[in-house]
């Protein structure tokens, strides 16, 4: 039985899913838009400075042979964005925009079904707002259509976020998501209706799908994997002297709750120290520009510095609003470093309160305040929670997230 994947620019939990269904012999074609491989003329040319993004698209030598490329829009995407040449990546509209670029791998994947149903595919694996076109014609074709939603559902989200406009105006400039148009929100819904099976990483995003107007097939919670676990962790400088290390690492925007962090953190500045990693959605809001100021910022910095600078600090704040997953929980638990989230994420699924991890109230900046108030009255849990995180990480390699799926996909059979 022969899988059929389509994903315009590959991530992390794509290539886990490839790596899950080459594992049982399932993968049939990859198609994207760049990918380098050991070798190749790419993989030579993300060595040059100004195409080193080109190392985002590095792809092990055993899926060359099942990969199909079709370059040019997003190339065009890439080179837009070295120039600031903005109106060609304009949101939806752009000649060379994320938009277009989902559009052109989309067809591209529609037009290879035939073929491939002569060669044994059985299914087509395709991810949210690029799977529209390829499930039209599998459906003609027979063949399963196995639909990946890595995000909550887009009703949900703006019941939920439409409230930060009551309880944090100051934030809301922030709020840029909410940008779609109907005719790409519209797009989204018949996806998922055309969707036999659909795979979420969280419960929530199960959840999320409740607002959807209409009956929709099966849907499987698998969560993603955790990055390798550190072996070196030191808890020591954990003292009740010390000021509590909070961090905070993702978009500086309010569905992640910066607004709350950035609270907490005042309140509770004579205890605590705040380090922020993330780059600003907008210029336009003064909350978050003169919160910049306070606290240490961080605009950008490379993965692996990530890493080390989560290992660096005691407690990640993740008080996300609307979130699919929330990829930076597992990051900092796989560093030893205990995550405070919300309900909102896959938090429920990874983590047991006061365990290897705390849950909070989304949208309630008094919970988070409550939550690093205990930790700071007793700080040597730090170090035993954070242990119980390292241990969750070992127990879940994103191994096996592939392994899931690719079973998950096969049983459908």
């Amino acid at each position: 039985m022969k899988i059929i994947v389509s994903h315009p620019n590959s991530n992390q939990f794509n290539r886990w899913a490839l790596d899950g269904l080459l594992d049982r012999n399932m993968l049939q074609e990859f198609n994207t838009s760049l990918a380098a491989f050991p070798g190749s003329f790419l993989d030579k040319l993300s060595n040059v400075k100004t195409f080193s993004e080109i190392k985002r698209r590095s792809f092990v030598s055993n899926l060359q042979p099942f990969t199909k490329c079709s370059p040019w829009r997003e190339t065009g995407r890439i080179v837009s964005g070295k120039f600031g040449l903005q109106s060609l990546v304009k949101h939806e509209t752009g000649i060379f925009s994320v938009d277009s670029v989902y559009r052109d791998i989309d067809f591209k994947t529609k037009s290879r079904l035939k073929k491939a149903k002569l060669n044994g595919a059985k299914g087509v694996y395709a991810y949210e707002d690029g799977a529209l076109n390829t499930f039209l014609e599998a459906k003609k074709l027979g063949l399963t259509c196995f639909y990946d939603l890595p995000i909550g559902y887009w009703k949900h989200a703006r019941k939920l976020l439409e409230q930060e406009y009551e309880r944090s105006p100051e934030w809301v400039p922030t709020l840029t998501g909410l940008q779609d148009s109907p005719t790409k929100l519209s797009k989204k819904d018949r996806e998922l209706q055309l969707a036999d099976k659909i795979f979420v990483a969280s419960t929530f995003t199960k959840n999320s799908l409740v607002d959807f107007d209409g009956i929709l097939n099966n849907v499987q919670v698998v969560p993603y994997g955790f990055p390798n676990p550190t072996t070196k962790r030191n808890y020591s400088n954990i003292t009740r002297r010390n000021k509590l290390k909070l961090l905070f690492v993702g978009r500086l925007e309010q569905r992640k709750g910066i607004g709350d962090v950035v609270k907490v953190a005042d309140a509770l500045k004579n205890h605590v120290s705040l380090t922020i990693v993330g780059q600003k959605p907008t210029q336009d809001c003064e909350a978050l520009n003169s919160a910049v100021k306070r606290h240490h910022w961080i605009s950008s910095i490379p993965h692996a510095k990530v890493l080390e600078l989560m290992k660096e600090h005691d407690v990640l704040l993740f008080p996300s609003l609307f979130e699919g997953f929330g990829m930076v929980i597992t990051e900092a638990m796989s560093q030893g470093t205990p995550v405070i989230t919300t309900e909102r994420t896959a938090g429920p699924d990874l983590i047991e309160h006061g365990e290897n991890g705390w849950l909070m109230k989304a949208g309630s900046t008094l919970s988070l305040k409550n939550c690093v108030e205990e930790i700071l009255e007793n700080k040597e849990i730090i170090a035993q929670v954070g242990k119980n995180a390292l241990e969750s990480a070992y127990n879940r390699p994103w191994k096996k997230y592939g392994e899931e799926l690719a079973q998950a996909m096969r049983d459908h059979f």
